[in-house]
């Protein structure tokens, strides 16, 4: 193919070819809607934001580890790779030897890379255990409300909700969607492991062809596709449960709902009906009522629920609802309305979480096994939800609570993190600039100078997914792809494995780490498990090498028959669901025996924390902080098509014609967003498709503040999260609420400061 080898990115499949300094990349032929994100991947063969040499902060080189407090604003000093090496082993020898395992942090994030070995989270996780173990986290900042919650209620997560409705269902059968969040397109561009064919636009606009109505709940007009003609409730930020208990009274009171499918497949559900109907405390969840938090007309609210009674009606619960204060209930709130609705496991019809979130959710299953680095037992038992690192740095020894359990956060004295950027996907970045003080060694592998890198003790240069050979695959997209080197390393840059396996050595464990494999072995040696799989069905089974020069391999799938949700409904006795109850749990007595006032035995509406209430009734707008459009989370911020999205160098933020007016603020012009944790540069986009009292700035703009001396820094490129909370959904799940926060706004005036992160690094002589 003129050069061209095959490749794969979590954007999707392609091929690419670097001739001189240039590298040329081309969408793969059968995918009928490539993402414009293969825009940034010719970036990487030569940006100045590479990490080209092992470098180690200043301070930590001259007094560590003393002078923690000059992290993010020190100073860096280029070193051998023997020399890193040394200092890395040493490290980890010494804290092993005065504290333990326990006292060592694994952080990984698992975007790095599309392919099935050269995984970071994999390959860290694989390395610290080898060595005795680490500190662990858990879930996602993505959807670590719905991780929690959705084990009680349904059982294991990503089975019933999110493999039970296909978009081809959704074409052939849907007649209402009712998407509370939102599916927006953009955000299907993207899926762990890579996506071989990007379907959701033609199985929208089937449905759509069809005579599938669409109603969107979200303050973002945008957030579904706009040739869907979708009804647009343009609900307040983070009232969706009131709307939806609205929706359920209606239901009941023009008894609209599916009692036989309540009394056969659900357990709890009298008692929250009593809520519902406010026996138990007083108060009905009319629309009346919900008209005025939600501000959603209550005729609405009638309408849609009888349109939702009468017709073939799927409902969907973003990513997005469950990253606020109280996530874990819109999750189990839609579910209980679809429970309700009586249509879980009807073709077309029902529940799904997350549907449009991510390229390949919607998709029928795979029917043979991808393969899997083993990453070996971790023997240490202390771990904590993943969007609490802040608060283990910040307060070792302290308790908190998770999912019924009193644990305590652990006495973190060195980090060390592969493959993610913790100043992208946390809240509160100044407050995450201070717990990085904390530590006595912080030791990172980047591809780039994010801030990550800039707030470490020791950068290793590890190299992206261009540079090496690997396996493209992922759950529910068909295609394995070999994922073959298109351009040689960036300066000294080398992969995670080879770089463990080194320090592994001088630490006596680089056998248990390799196995005694070089890369190219270990490609091999994964293949086997989908190849033996593939032999065993019947289906064409090359050997490694075959499947190598092919490029590509398409596999199986299963038959799209409902999944679990359609088994459940057939024979709920033969197909019980893993909860206690076996069955959909309207109420949880395993919840209720808790004991948390913020999460409690079934679904419903929780006010404003009055605290937080109060704390933020200064700032009028709320501030939605969602994915974006031009890359993945931060990824390859330096390439081009994410450059081009951004204005004179900033983060575009949307905000509503009457907003701007009441601010003098213009289309184009550069304003500062600000609350009591920071503020931010922006540049103001003026758009109708955002509520009024609402304006949205997308995340993963890479963090540079004004003052790295600062305590209360400002962020001169646009992460919105310098303005976000850092604060648990509720004790149950203590996931990330960084969707949305409340901000004002206004034109800076001024001398403009000059964005300069993307630009690499300076160094010092040593």
């Amino acid at each position: 193919m003129d050069g061209f080898k095959p490749h794969s990115s979590h954007w999707g499949a392609f091929y690419g070819r670097h001739q001189g300094e240039a590298l040329e990349i081309r969408p793969h032929p059968a995918d009928p809607h490539p993402s414009p994100i293969l825009g940034n991947l010719p970036a990487i063969a030569h940006s100045p934001a590479r990490i080209r040499r092992p470098a180690v902060r200043r301070g930590w080189l001259e007094a560590r580890p003393d002078n923690a407090g000059k992290r993010g604003s020190d100073g860096y000093v280029e070193v051998t790779w023997p020399e890193a090496l040394d200092l890395v082993a040493n490290e980890l020898r010494r804290v092993h030897g005065e504290a333990g395992p326990q006292a060592i942090f694994g952080g990984s994030y698992g975007w790095s890379s599309a392919g099935r070995f050269h995984h970071a989270q994999s390959q860290i996780h694989r390395f610290l255990n080898v060595l005795g173990g680490y500190v662990r986290s858990v879930n996602t900042y993505s959807s670590g409300a719905a991780m929690v919650i959705i084990p009680h209620v349904l059982g294991p997560y990503d089975t019933l909700d999110r493999k039970s409705v296909t978009w081809d269902a959704i074409e052939r059968s849907s007649e209402l969607i009712v998407a509370f969040g939102g599916m927006a397109v953009k955000n299907t561009d993207v899926h762990g492991g890579g996506i071989s064919r990007h379907v959701v636009r033609p199985a929208l606009s089937g449905a759509r062809a069809r005579g599938a109505r669409f109603v969107l709940v979200s303050p973002l007009k945008d957030d579904i596709a706009t040739d869907l003609d979708a009804d647009w409730l343009p609900v307040t930020p983070g009232t969706d449960v009131a709307l939806m208990l609205a929706i359920a009274f209606v239901l009941v009171s023009e008894g609209r709902h599916n009692r036989e499918f309540l009394d056969r497949y659900t357990t709890g559900y009298p008692r929250f009906e009593a809520y519902l109907l406010g026996r138990e405390d007083g108060v009905e969840k009319s629309p009346q009522w919900a008209a005025g938090i939600c501000g959603i007309a209550a005729d609405t609210i009638v309408d849609l629920a009888r349109s939702m009674a009468n017709a073939r009606t799927l409902i969907t619960v973003s990513h997005s609802l469950q990253r606020a204060d109280y996530g874990e209930q819109p999750v189990w709130t839609g579910i209980v309305l679809a429970a309700m609705l009586g249509q879980i496991g009807l073709d077309g019809g029902g529940f799904s979480y997350s549907l449009g979130a991510l390229g390949n959710i919607g998709k029928s299953q795979l029917a043979v096994p991808l393969p899997t680095l083993k990453q070996f037992h971790n023997p240490v038992p202390d771990f904590i939800p993943v969007a609490r690192i802040a608060d283990m740095l910040l307060n070792p020894g302290e308790p908190f609570h998770y999912n019924g359990q009193a644990l305590r956060y652990p006495d973190i004295r060195l980090v060390y993190w592969a493959g993610g950027n913790p100043f992208h996907h946390h809240q509160d970045l100044n407050r995450l600039r201070q717990a990085f003080k904390t530590p006595e060694t912080i030791i990172v592998h980047e591809t780039a100078w994010t801030s990550s890198a800039r707030h470490a003790d020791i950068v290793l240069p590890a190299t992206t997914t261009l540079e090496r050979d690997d396996i493209g695959a992922a759950d529910r997209d068909p295609m394995m792809i070999a994922m073959k080197r298109l351009i040689e390393p960036v300066g000294e840059a080398r992969d995670d494995y080879e770089i463990f396996a080194d320090i592994a050595e001088r630490l006596g464990k680089r056998g248990e780490f390799t196995e005694n494999r070089s890369s190219h072995e270990w490609l091999a040696f994964l293949f086997e498990t989908t190849r033996a799989a593939l032999a065993a069905g019947g289906h064409p089974a090359p050997d490694f090498e075959t499947f190598w020069e092919m490029g590509e391999l398409q596999l199986p799938v299963k038959p799209d028959d409902g999944g679990p949700a359609r088994a459940f409904r057939a024979d709920p006795d033969a197909n019980p669901l893993p909860t206690p109850s076996g069955k959909i749990e309207i109420f949880s007595e395993t919840i209720e025996s808790f004991g948390y006032d913020d999460c409690r035995g079934h679904p419903r509406w929780f006010e404003p924390n009055p605290t937080t209430r109060a704390a933020e009734s200064r700032y009028p707008l709320y501030l939605v902080c969602n994915q974006p459009r031009s890359r993945l989370h931060s990824q390859l911020d330096y390439g081009d098509f994410s450059r081009s999205t951004k204005i004179d160098g900033r983060e575009p933020v949307r905000i509503n014609p009457a907003d701007a007016a009441e601010r003098g603020i213009s289309d184009r012009d550069i304003v500062r967003l600000f609350n009591a944790r920071g503020s931010c540069l922006a540049a103001a986009v003026i758009s109708t498709d955002v509520k009024p009292g609402v304006m949205q700035l997308a995340t993963g703009a890479w963090f540079e503040p004004d003052d790295a001396d600062a305590e209360i820094a400002m962020c001169l490129h646009g992460n919105p999260n310098i303005l976000t909370r850092d604060t648990g959904t509720s004790q149950l799940a203590q996931a990330s609420t960084g969707q949305l926060t409340k901000v004002d706004v206004e034109r800076f005036v001024g001398e403009l400061p000059p964005v300069r992160i993307l630009d690499g690094m300076t160094f010092i002589d040593k």
